[in-house]
């Protein structure tokens, strides 16, 4: 009897049950190469991690035992989808500093700003919808929208970020939506200029496209002034940027708590319209009910009091040091025809080689030097990228980044030669 039941589980046929848009998914470029680079003997350039010394581990250990004593049968019990209240609040608070005008009702707490692509995905696209993106563009994103079997259409970047000058003849055809990174784009650290964020919005606006803007990095600024949010750009150009109706909807705009006090929550939140929060609330449903109830509480005790803000100060130091160190090594150790970003902020900057040297080739060198960084070629979503490659640059300590990049100067040197050397 045993026999035949591991027959029957052998040739049972899921393989061919899989949804047809499943086809297109395929594993994240980053996830896999992190499996490759988490022996100790890497130095590893390739995730977009935080520094592990900065978490607040007292902080949120005596947050836990405050929620377990005054909140602890309400912390493990189901909660409303919507998420928790007193952190909805505290989000609709902070974001008011930077001109987004919002009540708790436009807050959706997702488990992470990717289950925010998700649901976006979810609500907003049908098989063959177009979705406008930078190239490149973040590949979490990409992953999330193609799930949908989204088709991309793509405008470059620059240092300035989007090529606002080039986006007008993309919006013709018609695309359900743009999804943008204004700050510190991951992967290429650049950030849209005040000029272009008016000019982006004026075209959407005129196309009647909405926008989709993802601020995972905004509030890590390491040098420069702050500029004003998409959704703030947006409510200004309609005029109506004061009051009640300060907040218009013509920008779904994404945030983060990964960034600012650990990627271990997995807390992300949503401010959109409250006609498109009741519908992602709905989906939501379906896929996990709520976020953690019991990791909202904890969060919220963490950062309410002042400290996120205090938090944030301790993190801009720390990654503007190390932002620092990998550019001054940059500029050591990598040979002429290497062109990279100088970020205001954010964790990375983005490499471009000399014409015919292919990153995905230079890694496998690179990882006999026991160095990692992401190719560039899985953030472009219509193919290309082949001659660029991403570097974090948070993650490591600015002694090890020298390192780092040292070796990889080193290998790209060898593979300049050669490729000087080619018949």
């Amino acid at each position: 009897m045993e026999a035949t039941m591991t027959e029957v589980h052998a040739e049972t046929p899921w393989r061919a049950r899989f949804a047809q848009r499943t086809h297109g998914v395929t594993s994240s470029a980053i996830r896999e190469l992190l499996k490759l680079t988490e022996r100790p003997d890497i130095l590893s350039f390739a995730g977009g991690l935080p520094a592990p010394e900065v978490f607040p581990l007292a902080e949120v250990g005596a947050a836990v035992q405050r929620v377990l004593e005054e909140h602890g049968p309400a912390a493990l019990q189901y909660s409303t989808t919507e998420g928790y209240l007193p952190l909805r609040e505290l989000l609709v608070r902070h974001m008011i500093r930077y001109g987004i005008q919002v009540t708790p009702d436009n807050v959706l707490i997702t488990s992470g700003s990717q289950q925010a692509l998700d649901l976006i995905g979810k609500l907003l696209l049908n098989p063959g919808d177009q979705v406008l993106t930078e190239a490149p563009t973040f590949l979490g994103a990409i992953q999330a929208f193609t799930a949908y079997q989204a088709d991309f259409v793509t405008v470059p970047i620059d240092d300035e970020g989007l090529r606002v000058d080039l986006l007008e003849e993309a919006l013709r055809s018609g695309p359900k939506f743009l999804y943008v990174l204004p700050n510190f784009q991951n992967p290429g650290g650049v950030t849209l200029s005040l000029e272009r964020r008016q000019r982006l919005v004026e075209l959407a606006s005129r196309y009647g496209t909405p926008i989709v803007e993802d601020d995972p990095y905004g509030q890590l600024r390491y040098e420069g002034h702050h500029l004003p949010p998409l959704v703030k750009v947006d409510a200004e150009y309609h005029g109506c940027a004061h009051g009640e109706r300060a907040f218009r909807g013509g920008v779904l705009y994404l945030g983060t708590l990964s960034k600012t006090l650990a990627p271990g929550f997995r807390l992300g939140w949503v401010v959109a319209p409250t006609e498109v929060i009741e519908k992602l609330v709905q989906l939501k449903q379906g896929t996990d009910l709520h976020t953690s109830t019991f990791t909202q509480m904890v969060a919220y005790e963490v950062a309410r009091g002042g400290f996120l803000d205090r938090h944030v100060s301790v993190i801009r130091k720390v990654y503007g040091d190390r932002r620092d160190a990998m550019l001054r090594a940059l500029k050591a150790h990598f040979p002429p025809g290497v062109l990279w970003t100088r970020p205001q902020g954010g964790l990375f900057l983005w490499v471009t080689l000399p014409a015919g040297l292919d990153s995905t080739k230079v890694l496998d060198e690179a990882l006999q030097e026991k160095v990692a960084f992401v190719p560039g070629a899985p953030f472009f979503p219509r193919g290309g990228g082949a001659g660029t490659l991403r570097l974090n640059f948070s993650y490591c300590n600015p002694q090890k980044i020298e390192e780092g990049i040292r070796r990889l100067g080193g290998v790209l040197l060898r593979a300049s030669r050669k490729l000087n050397q080619a018949p």
